[in-house]
């Protein structure tokens, strides 16, 4: 039997023979981007050295970014150098503690703000989209039977709290249908401005959505809302690190994301945005020290108290990192990605929920796919083939994009699901 001293070391020799050669992958991956001069020379040879800064396995074909994304060597570094800075707990200051929940962390909203096209002090730290949603339905004041209006795409994260809040107070959540595929955006625009009534207080959308990964024409509907006293809030979980974007010039009032996912930064990093004309409207939803205190402004909705500081570090590398690559590289990758794999998905006789317009599309390609069954089919490519995408059934395929994809890898994708249907006797 293991007296108490030899089964902590017992324990911590465990601890380590599993902690190490998980350390020695990330040590194994480049020290160093590769130099955008090999752009002009290969580009392609380009964002397979970028591909390599992920611990995604070699043989492995990720489609799915639209629900997380992997987060590269650098990002994993700066977690980790977090870790080691703030577990020493040896401050300077004796109140300052790594874990303190009411800081400003200017450090991290700084680089975010200026990302996103802002002011510091409207940005709120949090851990996710869904928990900026929740902030944004409970943080203002409507009245029974005032509505809410949004599409029928909508995350589950950012729907439910507006129904919560109508099945708690009786407002009223209105949905329009958005068409498979949207082909333009003012037949977008048309659909919103049609369902407006004297009793819409709220128009809320995703920025990018999550069914069918159209890109709404943000900026004229926060302009249609404005011009009629309605507030904007945008659903923003697929922008950061897909595309550009600013939040001024979008105009909204608010605006949620998830950064796990085409950011690539650490999970459990959300943020977000709050006009600043608009701040001193919107209720706190956790209550602490400062909860109150508008001089703080945005940064009373990010004391939540003790945080886990060392992802907001992996949050700065990743907004770095997209830096350095430049977003204006990243996004015409992702956009020639995503029109290769639907280009290709189409001649195979899927049927397109992806918009026609390409200003309306960038890096989630959705496609109907009937007869196959697609639970299926994700099992088989995953368990078979190491092929990760994501649907829903019965025919739905949504296929995601990233920048570093290969191009043999959608073609290796394509592959298989020819083979599928050949296989179950579906073509």
């Amino acid at each position: 039997m293991l007296d108490r001293r030899n089964f902590l070391t017992t324990a911590t020799g465990l601890a380590a023979a599993v902690a190490l050669p998980r350390l020695q992958q990330l040590q194994n991956l480049p020290s160093s981007l590769p130099d955008h001069s090999l752009l002009d020379k290969d580009e392609d040879a380009y964002w397979s050295e970028l591909r390599k800064q992920f611990l995604i396995p070699a043989d492995e074909v990720y489609l799915n970014n639209g629900t997380v994304g992997s987060s590269p060597a650098p990002v994993l570094r700066a977690i980790f150098d977090g870790y080691n800075s703030t577990e020493k707990l040896d401050q300077q200051d004796p109140e300052d503690y790594p874990i303190w929940g009411y800081a400003a962390w200017n450090e991290f909203r700084d680089p975010l703000a200026e990302f996103v096209g802002c002011h510091r002090d409207e940005i709120a730290l949090l851990r996710n989209a869904t928990e900026a949603n929740s902030y944004i339905a409970n943080g203002i004041d409507l009245k029974p039977g005032d509505e809410v209006l949004m599409t029928d795409q909508e995350h589950p994260g950012g729907e439910h709290p507006w129904n919560l809040k109508a099945k708690r107070y009786g407002i009223v959540v209105k949905k329009i249908t958005l068409p498979r595929p949207v082909k333009s955006a003012a037949e977008a625009l048309n659909l919103f401005n049609d369902a407006v009534t004297t009793r819409t207080r709220v128009i809320f959308f995703s920025h990018i959505t999550t069914f069918s990964g159209v890109v709404l024409p943000a900026k004229e509907l926060c302009a249609l809302a404005r011009s009629k006293g309605i507030l904007s809030a945008v659903d923003g979980a697929h922008v950061p690190g897909m595309m550009r974007f600013n939040v001024h010039e979008i105009g909204c009032d608010m605006y949620s994301s998830s950064p796990h996912k085409w950011l690539q930064a650490p999970k459990g990093t959300g943020f977000l945005y709050v006009r600043d004309e608009v701040i001193d409207r919107l209720w706190n939803t956790i209550a602490t020290e400062g909860w109150d205190n508008v001089k703080i402004r945005a940064e009373r909705f990010q004391r939540i108290g003790s945080s886990n500081v060392p992802a907001l570090w992996g949050l700065r590398a990743a907004i770095k990192l997209a830096g350095d690559i430049g977003l204006e590289r990243i996004e015409r990758r992702h956009r020639m990605l995503g029109d290769y794999i639907l280009a290709e998905m189409r001649k195979r006789g899927a049927e397109s929920w992806t918009s026609p317009d390409p200003a309306l599309r960038c890096a989630i390609i959705t496609v109907n796919v009937p007869p196959v069954p697609r639970l299926d089919l994700e099992n088989w490519l995953w368990k078979r083939h190491k092929i990760r995408i994501r649907g829903a059934d019965p025919n739905k395929l949504r296929l995601s994009t990233p920048y570093y994809l290969q191009k043999k890898d959608i073609d290796r994708f394509l592959e298989k699901f020819d083979e599928f249907k050949r296989e179950k006797k579906l073509a």
